[in-house]
């Protein structure tokens, strides 16, 4: 479905450089755009890439150096969002699933399910569970007994939510996401590593978004919470009763161990850790591939492993950088200190001969 450069200014609202009747089929990248595709400068720092495109045309920002290239332009207030317009129109959003439950769907007589849902080929729900009005469940979802599903949810391929485990509305689990796992708990007695029971639940806060092969383990007592607004990527481990806040951000490959608390509007950045029994202060960050042991206050940014202050770590980071330099001047030093060592030992030696020849 092809458009001209004219239709999408029209679209987007934008200001068009260029011959308004190129073809553009589709968006990609700078990096990997191809002919008839729009690509996006978004920063400054990207500026560069767009002598290297492939692209036909850009969408950029009033600051944009129109003199770095010669493709037509869409010139835009808030280019990310003229970008999306764009997208959506090359590929717009599936179609809403069917309301009704697939004939391969094995669903207990007793579940409450509202008005408008979709339970989709090869789901199970179980005995007691409940599912708000306007959820989708695509195949292969399983909802364990009594757990409770919000409405205008949407559930991929292969999620789990276990029993009595609790998920708010306009929630989005990703394929693969298993809420309510047991928690990693075992007591070592006489050299056997014998399993606590994990009675307690997980509860997803609404509007939360999780990405595919996370896990949000049920607690031991009580619940494991992930606060309404917060945003989880691909492949994060939450713990058993760990409390994330609302509105906090968690990226790929991080993991929090078993009862950390988070506050409101805390990020986690990709594959750091945090020590079980912590507590992160509200608008905290975490660095990426940081370890952190110790609590953190709030609005505190830490990075390394053990994490520290950012500024504390950049320094070290920076020192790092010069030990092959620092080395390479203690030897010289050492070498100088060893000379004038044999010179002193001399001098010394001189002037006890002179001495006892007097």
């Amino acid at each position: 479905m092809a458009a001209t450069l004219a239709a999408l200014a029209a679209l987007t609202k934008s200001t068009l450089r260029g011959d308004p009747e190129t073809e553009i089929h589709g968006v990609a990248g700078l990096h990997n755009a191809r002919p008839g595709e729009i690509a996006l400068v978004a920063d400054a720092r990207h500026a560069r890439l767009a002598a290297r495109t492939a692209a036909s045309a850009l969408v950029v920002g009033a600051a944009f150096d129109a003199a770095a290239t010669p493709l037509p332009l869409l010139i835009a207030a808030q280019p990310a969002q003229a970008f999306e317009q764009i997208a959506d129109h090359f590929s717009p959003a599936p179609e809403p699933a069917e309301p009704g439950i697939h004939p391969t769907a094995i669903v207990a007589p007793d579940a409450e399910i509202g008005a408008g849902v979709a339970i989709q080929a090869h789901c199970v729900v179980e005995a007691g569970a409940r599912i708000g009005a306007g959820t989708v469940l695509r195949p292969l979802v399983f909802v364990g007994r009594r757990a409770r599903i919000g409405a205008h949810c949407v559930l991929h391929p292969h999620v789990a939510v276990c029993d009595r485990c609790i998920v708010g509305d306009r929630v989005i689990l990703h394929s693969g996401v298993v809420i309510g796992a047991d928690g990693y708990g075992y007591e070592t007695r006489d050299g056997i590593h014998r399993k606590i029971p994990q009675r307690g639940i997980a509860e997803i806060g609404n509007d939360v978004e999780i990405g595919a092969n996370s896990t949000v383990d049920r607690a031991r007592y009580g619940r494991t919470v992930v606060g309404a607004g917060t945003k989880v990527d691909n492949l994060v481990m939450v713990a058993h009763n760990v409390v994330v806040g609302e509105h906090c951000l968690l990226v790929g490959q991080c993991g929090i161990a078993g009862s950390a608390v988070l506050g409101d509007h805390v990020t986690v950045a990709a594959q750091a850790g945090l020590a079980g029994h912590i507590e992160l202060g509200s608008g905290a960050v975490v660095g990426a591939r940081a370890g952190v042991m110790r609590d953190v206050p709030p609005g505190r940014v830490v990075l390394g492993s053990p994490a520290q202050d950012v500024e504390k770590e950049r320094l070290c980071l920076v020192l790092h950088q010069k030990l092959p330099e620092f080395v390479q001047r203690i030897r010289q030093l050492s070498a100088a200190v060893e000379q004038l060592t044999e010179k002193v030992a001399h001098l010394e030696a001189t002037a006890k001969d002179d001495s006892e020849a007097r």
